[in-house]
């Protein structure tokens, strides 16, 4: 995936794989040393079962590593972030 710059992440909506809408993204949290990004914050839809997720405060940790793509939505690989199809 071509660099994303973290400012370009802020409030973007995060859309999985199969096309369901997570929620916002919130934060990014990255490794100070390198500046690599390790997880998305994102502020969940109300619908939304963070169980399934690894979650902190309210928020959803989705890792950098699952996104696909990032224009006019985050887009997330649900396998990467789940660890197995839930529906």
């Amino acid at each position: 995936m071509a660099k994303i710059l973290a400012k370009n992440l802020s409030n973007k909506r995060v859309m999985l794989t199969d096309g369901s809408e997570l929620g916002t993204v919130s934060n990014v949290i990255m490794e100070s040393k390198t500046g690599q990004l390790l997880y998305l914050m994102v502020k969940p839809n109300t619908f939304v079962d963070v169980s399934k997720y690894k979650n902190q405060a309210n928020y959803l940790l989705i890792p950098f590593e699952a996104v696909r793509a990032a224009k006019d939505y985050a887009i997330v690989d649900k396998k990467l972030i789940t660890g197995s199809d839930f529906d």
